[in-house]
C-alpha cells in the first residue's frame, strides 16, 4: 500500500520550493549519448548587461554652420569697409604702374595676395569682386522674392484662373535654358550692376513662384484663415496679414541657397565677359584674366576661385542649417 504521509520525505515526489528556485528561462539540453550539462541563463546577469550600442559618427553640422557663418560676416564685413582698408591700388591700372605685376603671394608685403598681370592687388580686387557678387546675389533674390513671391501668394490662394495664368508664365520662363535667358537679357541691357542684379532676378522668379504658391495652398483651407474670412477680412488682408506670416521661413531659408546660385551665376558672365568689365574686379573677371597664364602663376586663378568656392559653400552650409531649424521633419528626408 502506497505511503501517503506528506511529512516523510520522498524523492520521486516534486518540490515545491525546489521547482521555485528554478530559472524561468533555460535553454533546453541537447539529447543523445555527447550531451553536455544544461545551461541556464541568469535573468539577474542579463539585466546588468548593458545593452549594445551602434556607434554614432560625430555630428559636424554645427562646426560646419559655424564657419559658413565666420567665412560669410567676413566676407560681407571686407565688402562694406574695403574702402577703408589699407589696401593697395585694385581697381585703376594707371596707379599701379610702379608696381611689378605677377607678384607672388607673401602675407608680410604690401600684396599678401600678390598682383595681377596689370599690378593691380589681389586681396584688394577679391573684396571689391565680393561687393560685386553680394550685391548682385542679395539683390537678385530680393527681385525674385517680391516678384516671384506675389504671383506665387495670389496663385496660390485664389487658384483657378488666376493659378492657370501664374503657372502659363512659370513655366514660360523655365522652358529657357537659364543661361541662355541671361545672355539675351545682358545683351539688350547694357553690363551694369544694377542691370545684371535684375536679370538675375528674373531668373529666380520661376523657382519664388512655386515655392510661396505651394505653401500658400497649403494655408488656404486652415481654419485660422476660414476664421479671418468670416469676420469680414478681404482677400488682400488674409494674404498679407494671415497667409505670408507663415511662409517667410522656409522662403528665407531657401533665398540662401539662391543667393549661392546668383553669385555663380555671375561669375560665369563675367568669365565670359558678359558682366561688368575690367578694371572692375569680380570673381569671375579675376579667374578669366588670370587663365593665360596660370600655369605660371597658379595662384591667379587659383585665389579667387577658392575665394568663390567658399563663399558658395558657406552660403548653401547656412541655407541647409536655416532649413534643419524651422523645417526638422524636411530635415529628415
Amino acid at each position: 500500500m502506497a505511503d501517503t504521509d506528506p511529512t516523510r520525505p520522498d524523492s520521486s515526489r516534486p518540490d515545491p520550493t525546489r521547482a521555485a528556485s528554478t530559472p524561468a528561462a533555460s535553454t533546453p539540453a541537447a539529447s543523445g549519448p555527447d550531451a553536455g550539462p544544461a545551461v541556464v541563463a541568469d535573468p539577474t546577469v542579463a539585466a546588468a548587461t548593458p545593452a549594445r550600442r551602434r556607434p554614432r559618427m560625430p555630428r559636424l553640422s554645427g562646426l560646419g554652420t559655424a564657419l559658413a557663418l565666420a567665412w560669410t560676416v567676413l566676407i560681407v564685413l571686407g565688402a562694406l569697409f574695403v574702402d577703408f582698408l589699407p589696401l593697395a591700388e585694385a581697381r585703376d591700372p594707371s596707379l599701379a604702374l610702379m608696381t611689378p605685376s605677377t607678384l607672388a603671394p607673401d602675407l608680410l608685403s604690401d600684396h599678401p595676395l600678390g598682383t595681377d598681370g596689370q599690378g593691380l592687388d589681389i586681396l584688394g580686387g577679391l573684396l571689391y569682386g565680393a561687393r560685386v557678387s553680394l550685391v548682385v546675389g542679395i539683390g537678385g533674390v530680393l527681385v525674385g522674392a517680391l516678384v516671384g513671391g506675389a504671383l506665387g501668394l495670389v496663385a496660390g490662394y485664389r487658384g483657378g484662373w488666376t493659378d492657370r495664368i501664374v503657372s502659363i508664365i512659370t513655366d514660360t520662363l523655365l522652358a529657357f535654358p537659364s543661361l541662355i535667358l541671361l545672355i539675351a537679357i545682358v545683351t539688350v541691357l547694357d553690363p551694369t550692376l544694377p542691370n545684371i542684379t535684375l536679370a538675375l532676378g528674373i531668373m529666380v522668379v520661376p523657382a519664388y513662384a512655386r515655392l510661396v504658391r505651394a505653401n500658400a495652398m497649403s494655408f488656404a483651407g486652415r481654419e485660422f484663415v476660414t476664421a479671418a474670412r468670416s469676420l469680414g477680412a478681404g482677400e488682400l488682408r488674409i494674404m498679407l496679414r494671415e497667409v505670408t506670416p507663415n511662409i517667410v521661413q522656409p522662403v528665407f531659408s531657401y533665398s540662401f541657397m539662391l543667393v549661392a546660385v546668383l553669385i555663380v551665376a555671375e561669375a560665369s558672365l563675367s568669365y565670359l565677359g558678359l558682366s561688368i568689365p575690367r578694371p572692375e574686379p569680380t570673381w569671375g573677371n579675376m579667374i578669366s584674366a588670370g587663365q593665360a597664364d596660370f600655369q605660371r602663376y597658379p595662384y591667379l586663378v587659383g585665389v579667387p576661385a577658392v575665394v568663390l568656392f567658399l563663399t558658395v559653400l558657406s552660403f548653401n552650409q547656412l541655407g541647409e542649417a536655416a532649413g534643419r531649424k524651422w523645417s526638422p521633419g524636411a530635415a529628415k528626408i
